[in-house]
């Protein structure tokens, strides 16, 4: 079920780059998917509920709003859990309880009773499975970890184009109550996915060798001294400004295609067409971001996304009619891609694998403020003036603002830290090659030593080799 010591991220441990890792990649696939797709997909049913319920737009935003805040703001407590008890229970645990939320908010009569279970134990069933499969696939892969990070994060925008159409089909032929029934039960496949993170395991030490390492290494539930790096504050202050805006398109874009008198299953299609574009966004982003030269500087690429995304916010502001919807979707479906493949490569280059399980946990807990602010805020801008395109500018000056602060903070910060761990590693690499390239001048200069020792006690030790340990080998 998941070994602490393997979780721990043991140094002896080499991602395989492959094998079994494909499988976790796959769970990750889904997770990912599931995650974030699903506070977009749950939009379809916003008309619905404001009908039912007789709120409006700022009411029902709020159902997105806690499930992104329990996926960001329960971070601490992931890696607390992960690190106590392995990622598979966790996931297994967290599966369970993504189901149940959805299956009793079928039930639920009154919006705050959604809340708590769409919004509050759906986000943490969401949030113990995502954490975990992300700490997991950065274990499994190393040189590929940008094409890794790009795939899985391709299952946001796959899931998006499947839960959109089919949540609109759910609606039509079951309502909203049966539509949410169904979903729970699609939910029960995180635990699946959960149950194929096989932890690594660390390399097999001596009986004389092995207590001492037991006792010697000690794995902290939650390391505080990530704040310590520059790169890691500027980091998070970043994408905590981003993703104030960063999720408000996609949750209005659908509410705004309705309200400018399109069908409904016309309006839900625009997501569709944003996730058929992120899906290839994000693993070629992956790709790009995995090249020699691109990979030390993808915060850069990083910073240049997210000014993509807020540009095009604040195109997608002047759009009057449904083509130019759909020409907004397109760009940002490539922007948001591309944002979504790179935030955890950049955190990773940032504060290394061993300290990836404390970052990310307290870096979605700064962003869950932002993303429980945002699409609410967002919410009730549109009902003071009714007009979208306000809030689509406010969401693109954010995003904006957010590049801006990761592009400079990472000429003082960040460029030094992203540098130092490829010096190292190269410097590693170099060292193990050059190994067996200088073991003959080392051994000669070893025998010599020996030789030289053995020539001069020769005469009183009569033939007989001392065996010094300075002169051994």
């Amino acid at each position: 079920m998941g070994a602490v010591v393997a979780d721990d991220g043991p140094s002896g441990v080499k991602a395989p780059d492959g094998g079994w890792g494909w499988a976790v990649l796959f769970g990750c696939f889904i997770i990912t998917g599931f995650s974030y797709a699903f506070p977009k997909a749950v939009s379809v049913f916003f008309k619905e509920l404001i009908r039912e319920f007789g709120i409006g737009y700022s009411d029902t935003a709020w159902i997105s709003s806690i499930l992104l805040a329990m996926l960001y703001g329960t971070g601490p407590l992931c890696s607390v859990c992960v690190n106590r008890f392995g990622c598979r229970p966790v996931m297994l645990v967290g599966g369970l309880f993504a189901s149940m939320g959805m299956v009793i908010a079928s039930f639920c009569t009154s919006i705050v009773q959604i809340y708590l279970t769409a919004g509050v134990i759906t986000g943490l069933g969401l949030a113990l499975n995502f954490q975990p499969s992300l700490i997991m696939l950065n274990r499994y892969f190393d040189k590929r970890r940008p094409l890794a990070n790009g795939l899985s994060a391709a299952g946001s925008p796959v899931f998006l184009c499947a839960l959109s159409p089919l949540g609109q089909i759910l609606q039509h032929e079951y309502g909203w109550r049966g539509g949410f029934l169904i979903l729970g039960g699609m939910l029960l496949n995180c635990c699946v996915c959960g149950a194929l993170m096989r932890p690594l395991e660390p390399p097999k030490k001596s009986e004389a060798t092995k207590e001492p390492a037991e006792k010697k290494v000690k794995k902290k539930l939650l390391d505080f001294s990530v704040f310590k790096d520059g790169g890691f504050v500027i980091y998070t202050l970043a994408a905590s400004i981003m993703v104030l805006g960063l999720f408000v398109p996609p949750v209005f874009v659908v509410s705004y295609a309705k309200d400018l008198g399109y069908q409904d299953t016309k309006a839900a299609f625009l997501l569709t067409i944003l996730g058929f574009i992120d899906i290839f966004a994000r693993p070629i982003c992956g790709m790009v971001a995995g090249l020699k030269w691109v990979r030390p500087r993808c915060v850069y690429l990083f910073s240049f996304a997210m000014i993509f995304n807020g540009f095009t916010d604040l195109m997608g502001s002047m759009s009057i009619d449904y083509g130019g919807l759909v020409v907004f979707c397109i760009f940002f479906g490539i922007s948001y891609g591309m944002v979504g493949a790179l935030q955890f490569e950049v955190l990773m280059a940032i504060v290394g694998t061993q300290k990836f399980s404390s970052a990310i946990g307290l870096v979605l807990l700064a962003e869950a403020m932002a993303v429980l602010i945002g699409p609410p805020s967002a919410g009730k801008l549109l009902d003071a003036t009714g007009r979208y395109m306000f809030v689509f500018i406010i969401a693109g000056i954010e995003v904006t603002t957010s590049a801006l602060v990761l592009a400079l903070g990472n000429f003082f910060c960040i460029k030094k830290k992203l540098e130092e761990p490829h010096t190292k590693e190269e410097a590693a690499e170099r060292e193990e090659l050059n190994k067996s390239e200088d073991k003959t001048p080392e051994d000669a200069k070893v025998d010599s030593i020996e030789v030289e020792q053995f020539l001069k006690d020769e005469p009183e030790k009569n033939g007989e080799v001392v065996t010094n340990p300075e002169t051994c080998v």
